[in-house]
């Protein structure tokens, strides 16, 4: 296993992040249509970087890097990586990072409708499940892990657990990707989204709450296991304060002059740590079907009289 290939894939899942932060700041400013055209700014490839042009451009800058840091992975794999379901991953990500980066223009050329602002901000968490996903599978601690088999019983297996939990965490990153850019932020955010919002955060609790809690109870001897679902419920109990103090924050928005300091600061730490959320449910999931076996159960078979 190559730790060049390792190395790279982490360094593609960083600059994702700092990708999903930087959208989150144009959202946030409100600067979505601070530059009018597309894919040059101005026409040009580096305007003034004043205003808000600043975070929209930004934006772009950092986009055009981790468009060429997965061109760059998807390459190295080729070459280094031995696995082919790997190597297709990578060039999964490569037509993930194009589609994103259309959506991305469309939302300039067709003026920031709903639906293709809710898309590209759910299609860049998708993209970094992806990016996270690859480098889970060229590290180390994956390859060394050994499947273990555990008994079967009768209540939901952790596999199960975790895969409904990471389908939740998605829907509740949708609607919280609706919700953010149904509204400008001198206007009141629709009632109907952030009740289905708050509702969707309530279920997720839960949910990942139980996955984590049975994790650490039926496989508290396995940190593989452990640690992520740690991590898991941390980053959870951080991300339900940070929505508690963005709901408070942009209730207050609306009565400002413009977007105020403290509702952008909490507005887009909240969606990093959504996405830091999701990162770290993927990586309990892989690590639960990377070593979790079920014991098949025996069926008996009646002898003849």
């Amino acid at each position: 296993m190559s730790k060049g290939v390792h190395r790279f894939a982490l360094l593609v899942a960083v600059a994702t992040f700092f990708l999903i932060i930087a959208g989150a700041n144009v959202t946030s400013h409100d600067a979505g249509l601070a530059v009018p055209d597309w894919p040059l700014s101005f026409g040009k490839v580096f305007p003034q970087m004043v205003g808000n042009v600043f975070w929209e451009h930004g934006h772009r800058m950092i986009a055009a890097t981790v468009g060429f840091l997965t061109i760059g992975l998807a390459i190295y794999l080729q070459i280094r990586e031995p696995r082919r379901w790997v190597k297709r991953l990578g060039w999964f990500a490569l037509g993930l990072v194009i589609v994103q980066g259309l959506l991305g223009g469309l939302t300039v050329k067709l003026l920031l409708p709903l639906w293709v602002s809710a898309a590209h901000a759910t299609l860049a968490q998708l993209f970094f499940l992806t990016t996270v996903s690859i480098a889970v599978f060229t590290s180390r601690s994956w390859t060394d892990a050994e499947p273990k088999i555990f008994a079967g019983g009768n209540g939901v297996s952790v596999r199960t657990l975790c895969v409904a939990s990471l389908g939740l965490i998605l829907m509740q990153l949708v609607l919280g990707a609706t919700l953010r850019h149904s509204a400008t932020w001198n206007e009141l955010l629709p009632t109907g989204l952030l009740v289905a919002h708050i509702t969707g955060a309530v279920v997720v609790t839960i949910a990942l709450g139980i996955t984590a809690a049975s994790v650490l109870l039926r496989h508290r001897e396995e940190k593989f296991l452990t640690r992520p679902a740690i991590v898991a419920l941390g980053l959870l109990f951080v991300q339900l304060m940070l929505g508690l103090a963005a709901y408070v924050t942009r209730a207050a928005s609306p009565y400002g002059a413009q977007p105020l300091n403290p509702m952008i600061a909490v507005t887009v730490a909240h969606v990093a740590c959504g996405a830091l959320v999701f990162a770290a449910t993927i990586l309990l999931t892989l690590r639960v079907f990377r070593v979790l076996r079920v014991e098949p159960r025996q069926v008996g078979v009646l002898a003849p009289a």
